[in-house]
């Protein structure tokens, strides 16, 4: 293990743990430390992508992490379904984690970052670990400061269906559920036969999560579908933040020496909360910059990050409808019709790569809630 690295990575999620790999891959020479508290790399979570999400680049870093991939997935909607003729992958922690650790070896460090500068950082044990550069990916850590924002909360589940679910394509928004309490629907991923993973999605303005509750619903909809006698294998949760408006200066200020990558970045869908493609399209780039000190780095990093923000400032708008335009039982109006426009549109916006033409073919049309409260929730909130 070096002493003295180039960069030291604080946080071992999906963010930082793409930078690792792209480095180790395409930057061989450059000595790099990767530090995450919990035992295994990348938590306990799964994260798909869709084949239109990242370029060829990337998608060479995202391949050895990749446990399944579908070339077809569909969406449901109480008056409208639709199947879709495009790839789905899908990444799991445990293969992040192996990939990781065959990459780095005993560059990776086991400890909980406690404090870090632009070229140190220091672990709840005491030591101190020098470099000359850092960067923070661990996660946001709770609402983010300056931001205004709602949430998407979930609780997903890897289900064994004796006698098989047959599933034969993954349903990526089940929105036919209750919708009572705001825009709420199911995705469902089928890995074999007889295993699926289900996960239990709600969009609200607070960040509280009731686990029980979304378990409860996940065993309701398993029913529902005839998935008799189904055994939970693992369980994620998580609470990510759907961004309406704010100030970035605020939540990453100028002044900040230490360069953020993921979502502590703010890089990520700020519509859906979506964060893979961001997070291996910064990883490339990160791996084509030249070895820099903490402080270049820090600056460089905001600079990316802020041109992601000014770029996404028609998902924020897009959120302010979705939270602020309609009652929570008829959110799911704006997605369902969203779900009728042109395929091509749908990739390119969940890519973040949405042209001018596409911003004006949704907002085109009839809307499906009153322009008045459209109006109010696009001026109403701070842009």
């Amino acid at each position: 293990m070096d002493q003295h690295p180039d960069l030291i990575i604080a946080g071992g999620g999906l963010a930082g743990g793409l930078c690792a790999l792209a480095l180790a891959a395409r930057r061989p020479e450059r000595s790099i430390l990767l530090v995450e508290r919990e035992p295994r790399l990348g938590g306990n979570h799964v994260w798909s992508f869709f084949d239109s999400d990242v370029a060829a680049a990337e998608r060479d870093l995202l391949a050895p992490l990749v446990v399944a991939r579908w070339p077809r997935h569909a969406v449901r909607f109480p008056a409208h379904a639709r199947g879709f003729a495009e790839g789905y992958n899908s990444i799991t922690s445990a293969r992040l984690d192996r990939v990781l650790r065959a990459a780095l070896g005993d560059r990776i460090i086991e400890g909980e970052v406690t404090r870090i500068g632009p070229d140190h950082v220091v672990l709840a044990d005491g030591r101190r670990l020098d470099a000359r550069a850092t960067l923070d990916a661990r996660g946001l850590g709770g609402p983010p400061e300056g931001l205004d924002c709602g949430y998407q909360k979930f609780v997903g589940q890897m289900l064994r269906v004796p006698g098989g679910h047959g599933l034969a394509e993954p349903v990526i928004m089940d929105a036919t559920v209750d919708q009572a309490q705001g825009y709420r629907f199911v995705y469902c991923l089928p890995f074999e036969e007889e295993q699926v993973f289900v996960e239990d999605t709600y969009y609200r303005l607070d960040p509280d999560l009731d686990r029980d509750r979304l378990a409860a619903r996940i065993a309701d909809y398993a029913a529902a579908q005839g998935w008799v006698g189904a055994v939970v294998e693992q369980e994620e949760q998580g609470v990510l933040p759907v961004v309406t408006g704010g100030r970035w200066d605020r939540f990453w200020p100028e002044d900040d020496p230490v360069a953020r990558a993921g979502v502590r970045a703010g890089l990520f869908h700020q519509l859906t909360s979506y964060s893979l493609p961001e997070a291996a399209r910064f990883a490339r780039w990160l791996a084509r910059q030249p070895a820099l000190d903490g402080t270049a780095l820090a600056q460089a990093t905001r600079k990316a990050a802020t041109r992601h923000w000014r770029a996404s400032r028609f998902e924020r708008m897009l959120a302010r409808m979705l939270f602020h335009a309609a009652d929570p039982p008829e959110r799911y109006r704006v997605l369902e019709r969203f779900y009728r426009l042109p395929a091509g549109l749908i990739a390119r916006f969940y890519a973040g790569n949405t042209t001018l033409a596409d911003k004006v073919r949704i907002l085109a049309g009839k809307p499906p809630v009153r322009i008045s409260r459209a109006l109010e929730a696009l001026i109403g909130v701070r842009p």
